[in-house]
């Protein structure tokens, strides 16, 4: 094993591999070697179980309700939180060469190696270990979480002697309610750990296999997971079988002889629901379980390659002259994917599957940073996870109720719909939520022209979340339209008026929810809709207010902002960052410090309110005020350096976002991978670099690269179309690889494309910009040339 603190991460193009085992890293590999398909997730937990620093396996939406206190208390405070739970581990596999247990920590490990490979959808593991008593066996596994069968998790563990006879036992196990450790450390982000949240339904064990149903103690949900080993051995091979209430286990044991191998081959089914009863679920994952071992792990596994075959057809980018940055894109793409491809109308948390923090929480991390990412990669998963707010309209309109709006008020953090947010400033109050949601449906009918959808799910988000910011925003005395007391996606500026941001993507939510509505007469009666209203709509949209400082030539990111005091960042250690940890937030709301891009997320997300002047103009003017306490932040500082041509700082903040978890530049990556700066690093290199816009269903580039980068190549999905874009330093080579020809746009200027007709187009040089400065100690690492 190596020193705590090692690099053993190698760098390759496609997979992430450790190349010995680092118990110092530990914490990092189980959110990195993370296996899901965004119903099942499990951590990258060695198969043994032990050691382990956070083990892991989850459920998309299964939670234990939690109290939510409250200092004071206030109205239209959520009484009760939400925590994602650990649910029963059945990636445990342990072993006994000769009555020892294999342990890393003892004998000697001499050699461990795991890979996550990003085309074959496995994460394999080879090992060589010598005993406290000198008997040799290598281990063999590969984990895999289907994409194909949703229920299912599958292993495939061989033992072999290596230079003497040994006797091996195996014990192949399900387990609940596993010891957790505290996850607290006094940072608020962390989550609530809760010990002990499943009660035993039912279980037994039988032959090869056995099951285990649980119920949440307080939020009634009930689960289920089965499993089945099928074993393969050169001799007389015994298998018990033993369980308790919240175990099942299966021995199996074996004599070998030197190079003979034991092999276990083990599927596990998982199922829950809140509202079937308990014979109906446990039911569930028995089919879910048959279905899976009549395909066989070469099925599963042949079906899990050709399903990533076509993805990255369709999805994966290409980027020479950084190795790092390459492997660092893909991992990004693969493990969104992950995170969403078979959610199925359930929420993509800011975290995926793969650990606990943020309690689980969906925020509007999804909407804006993830899926435009599958919008134009994996168009069905972002329909499915639009699909889920849709369904959670009835809870979003209560809360309105609750908090005197009409429409819906969609929550901030949540895993059911529920509000879970117990913190007002950074929390509800920021109500820019629901037009990100909007915003999102309209962008993937536009990339899609998918009109049931637009019928039956983008028109009750825009209409109910119009209705809302009707009531919310009001005519001042010069007939502006304001939006007062409202929270900006910077979070280190709260509870201001008028929000740059929050105005412009609510103004566009009233003109996208006029549209609509016009489209879709028949569903007027149903959600009462009226010609009025509609004129109501685009009345507030054409009135909307929005802040500009004509004296600095800027757009304060609020009402106000650039007449506050500076922050004081020359007097700030770098010790002390992330601000909100060692500084009060009424400080940090009275001063000009940026926690994270928010005026800069309206310049990319509204850019065409603005012109290239103050699009150049602001980036400057935040670039010193933006101290990028939020992994949220670089990848759309990324996006908007590239377009005014800044592109190596560009370059430096798209390694920042596609390194955020492989190199833990947040230091929270133990708690599970940051999904959205994940996909921020597509977004920063397809949008950044690729100069990719889709405003309105027309899909535009304005394709640049950074020094340092020697080419760029990327695919993607629009309106049934496959798209392969190519760009070199002076030139850019559209193909159209599948669907009917499209006029698409290359800085500025229409062309036309089809298949077989590929277009090839000069890029213009960048401006010659001088480089603007960023916090003391809160510059991007460099990556380019100087």
């Amino acid at each position: 094993m190596s020193k705590a603190g090692a690099s053993v991460l190698a760098v390759e193009p496609w997979r992430l591999r450790e190349t010995e085992l680092d118990l110092g890293m530990l914490a990092r590999t189980e959110s990195l070697f993370a296996l899901s398909n965004g119903h099942v997730g499990v951590r990258g937990n060695l198969d043994e179980g032990e050691p382990h620093v956070l083990p892991g396996s989850y459920l998309n939406s299964v939670f234990e309700s939690r109290p939510l206190p409250h200092a004071e208390a206030g109205y239209g405070y959520p009484e009760a939180g939400q925590t994602v739970i650990n649910v029963t581990n059945g990636k445990v596999l342990r072993l006994l060469v000769d009555d020892e247990p294999f342990d890393v920590r003892y004998g000697t490990l001499r050699s461990h190696e795991r890979v996550l490979d990003f085309r074959a959808g496995t994460l394999r593991r080879e090992l060589e270990w010598e005993s406290p008593a000198g008997r040799v066996v290598k281990v063999r596994s590969t984990r895999l979480v289907s994409f194909t069968q949703r229920a299912v998790l599958a292993v495939a563990f061989e033992v072999e002697a290596v230079d003497a006879p040994v006797r091996v036992v195996v014990q192949s196990e399900l387990v609940a309610d596993e010891e957790l450790p505290d996850l607290g450390r006094g940072d608020p982000r962390a989550a609530s750990a809760l010990g002990n949240a499943l009660q035993s339904l039912d279980g037994a064990g039988r032959g090869s296999g056995g099951y285990l149903v649980h119920r949440t103690r307080r939020s009634g949900i009930t689960v289920a997971a089965a499993m089945d080993n099928v074993v393969t051995a050169p001799g007389r091979t015994q298998v018990r079988n033993e369980h308790g209430d919240d175990w099942v286990r299966v021995g199996i044991t074996t004599e070998l002889d030197r190079g003979q191998v034991l092999r276990v081959e083990k599927v596990v089914a998982y199922g829950w629901s809140s509202q079937r009863s308990m014979p109906a679920v446990r039911d569930q994952v028995s089919a879910a379980l048959t279905a899976a071992c009549s395909s066989g792990w070469d099925r599963l596994l042949a079906d899990q390659r050709a399903f990533l075959d076509d993805f990255w057809a369709g999805a994966d980018v290409e980027v020479e002259g950084d190795p790092e940055l390459q492997q660092a894109v893909r991992f990004a793409l693969f493990h969104v994917l992950q995170a969403s491809v078979r959610a199925e109308r359930r929420p993509v948390p800011a975290k995926g599957l793969t650990g606990p923090g943020y309690d689980g929480h969906a925020f509007w991390d999804t909407e804006t940073f993830v899926l435009p990412l599958l919008t134009h990669t994996l168009p069905d998963a972002a329909a499915s996870a639009l699909t889920w707010r849709r369904d959670t309209l009835p809870k979003a309109l209560a809360r309105a109720r609750t908090l005197g709006l009409d429409g819906a008020c969609f929550p901030w953090r949540t895993i059911d719909g529920d509000e879970c947010s117990g913190y007002w400033p950074a929390g509800t109050a920021a109500f820019h939520i629901n037009a990100d949601i909007a915003d999102a449906a309209m962008r993937y009918v536009n990339a899609t022209a998918d009109e049931r959808f637009e019928r039956e799910v983008a028109f009750d988000l825009l209409v109910q979340t119009a209705r809302m910011w009707c009531s919310l925003g009001h005519h001042g005395r010069d007939g502006a339209f304001r939006i007062d007391g409202v929270t900006g996606p910077d979070e280190y500026t709260a509870v201001v008026d008028n929000n740059v941001f929050t105005n412009l993507m609510a103004q566009r939510n009233l003109v996208a929810a006029a549209a609509v509505a016009e489209r879709h007469h028949e569903r007027w009666e149903e959600l009462a809709v009226t010609a009025e209203e509609l004129e109501h709509w685009r009345g507030a949209a054409a009135a909307m207010y929005v802040p500009y400082d004509a004296a600095l030539q800027v757009h304060p990111q609020s009402e106000g902002f650039t007449s506050h005091k500076v922050w004081d960042f020359e007097g700030t250690e770098r010790s002390q960052y992330p601000l909100l940890l060692h500084f009060p937030y009424f400080d940090l709301y009275r001063k000009q410090v940026v926690k994270q891009a928010d005026l800069i997320l309206a310049l990319h997300l509204c850019g065409s309110s603005f012109s290239p002047e103050d699009k150049r103009r602001g980036f400057e003017y935040y670039e010193p005020l933006t101290v990028r306490d939020s992994s949220l932040s670089a990848c759309t500082q990324a996006v908007i350096a590239a377009e005014v041509g800044h592109l190596d700082l560009a370059y430096d903040y798209t390694g920042e976002a596609a390194l955020m978890d492989l190199h833990d530049l947040a230091h929270k990556t133990r708690d599970g991978l940051h999904m959205a700066s994940l996909a921020g690093a597509w977004m920063a290199v397809v949008a950044g670099f690729g100069g990719m816009r889709d405003h309105v269903g027309q899909l535009s580039f304005a394709p640049r690269l950074p020094r340092g980068l020697e080419r760029l190549a990327f695919r993607m999905l629009h309106r049934g179309r496959r798209i392969h874009v190519e760009v070199l330093d002076r030139v850019a080579t559209y193909t159209l690889l599948a669907g009917p020809p499209v006029e698409l746009f290359h800085h500025g200027r229409p062309f036309r494309l089809a298949i077989g007709e590929p277009a090839q187009l000069d890029v213009p040089a960048p401006p010659d910009l001088p480089r603007p400065s960023q916090p003391p100690g809160r510059a991007p690492t460099r990556r380019g040339p100087g």
